[in-house]
């Protein structure tokens, strides 16, 4: 096993000589999902060589890269030889373990780094960094025993939403209490494994935002403008840019993942998920230190999609005009839409200003993203009236 002192300090030297990453060089990104084949998309389109690792040798990545190491997440050995090709490493998904992290630092710079990936993977630690640094957050208590989540729910008021302290997104290892249903906190436990996780209070919500904040190596930050999300069963079912909030608003998101980023030192994406409740309060809720599904509209949004964002920020490049061009929505597709016949993608895209994006995964399934489609219009409110519409018709 590699020691992580050690990596560490090979890390910082590596630091200590950095310089911008030219095209030309070769990209490595632990994970090969739909976030790995976008980014891989973009690094092309530059002129970078990409190669990934990811746990599936057939990947959505694998298509649209050069190379592509198959291992588990916390396969050191394989992060290892990723880097080895590699002129600097970044990821795509959380799970990547940090002895991963630090086997791939012996070789390339890796960005974002294993310090900030160690904070994000965890959500009790992660809300405990957040909370000691001052950043608002909405009531909540970990719990790791049955008894402690418990307590905290009935601390909170009965109606919460408990998630594992590790792993899981869209609406996976998650569980509500106080929904009018007769799920208890004995239930929670065991349907979370019986593992650590968070008890957060149901707030009364107006909406909720994300914002993406790029900052190189160099220290240059930018952040796009905000994106409105809609989310059904924990899901996001689809987002708009720019964000449908008051330009009041709109600073203060702005200034607060900024500050956030900073802390973290962050050389790469950080993305900063946010509530805001019925009493104009700005929560943070969660952060993704890599692209994110609310920020997929950039690429028809923005002068400069977050995916080419990513590269220009890891491979210290001057980061790119993220002003809004056009308002662009995107709604998700999910496997449920295989299940009973192929979707009818041609009466999706009679509709105007729509594109169709599919991440050629083989196996659809209940709940997994397969694609997602893609509208302008000279309105955010008119972007989302036409991905919505096209989303029905298929």
């Amino acid at each position: 096993m590699t020691n992580p002192a050690n990596a560490a300090t090979l890390a910082a030297e590596v630091m200590k000589k950095a310089r911008p990453i030219l095209p030309g060089a070769t990209i490595g990104i632990l994970g090969g999902g739909q976030l790995g084949r976008m980014v891989a998309m973009a690094a092309r389109s530059l002129g970078y060589r990409i190669q990934v690792m990811d746990p599936d040798p057939s990947c959505p990545a694998r298509f649209v890269v050069d190379a592509c190491f198959e291992g588990p997440w916390n396969d050191a050995h394989a992060a290892a030889d990723l880097a080895r090709g590699s002129d600097v490493v970044t990821l795509e998904i959380e799970q990547v373990s940090l002895e991963c992290l630090a086997a791939a630092a012996r070789y390339a710079p890796v960005r974002p780094s294993a310090e900030l990936l160690r904070v994000i993977q965890n959500r009790i630690r992660q809300k405990e960094w957040l909370r000691e640094r001052g950043f608002p957050l909405g009531p909540w208590h970990p719990a790791r025993s049955e008894q402690d989540l418990a307590e905290a729910v009935q601390s909170l008021g009965g109606r919460c939403f408990v998630k594992s302290a590790t792993g899981g997104y869209d609406g996976r290892s998650q569980v509500k209490i106080g929904f009018g249903d007769a799920t208890t906190p004995a239930d929670a436990w065991r349907l979370l494994g019986q593992q650590p996780c968070v008890v957060e209070k149901a707030l009364g919500l107006d909406r909720e935002i994300s914002v993406m904040v790029a900052r190189s190596p160099s220290g240059e930050t930018r952040s796009f403008p905000s994106a409105t999300n809609h989310h059904e069963r924990q899901i996001l079912v689809w987002s708009v840019i720019p964000s449908l909030i008051s330009s009041h608003l709109e600073q203060r998101a702005q200034k607060l993942a900024c500050e956030i980023a900073d802390s973290f030192t962050l050389e790469g994406l950080l993305a900063v998920e946010m509530f805001i409740t019925h009493d104009g309060d700005l929560l943070v809720n969660e952060l993704a230190p890599r692209p994110h599904n609310s920020y997929h509209a950039s690429e028809r949004a923005c002068v400069t999609s977050q995916f080419e964002q990513l590269v220009r920020a890891v491979c210290d490049l001057p980061l790119g005009d993220v002003s809004v061009v056009q308002p662009a929505a995107i709604a998700n597709l999910l496997g449920d839409l295989w299940l009973d016949h192929e979707p009818h993608f041609d009466r999706a895209l009679a509709v105007s200003g729509v594109r169709l994006h599919l991440y050629e995964k083989h196996q659809p399934r209940k709940g997994r993203k397969m694609g997602h489609l893609s509208a302008v219009g000279s309105t955010p409110e008119l972007a989302i009236e036409r991905v919505l519409e096209a989303q029905s018709q298929l």
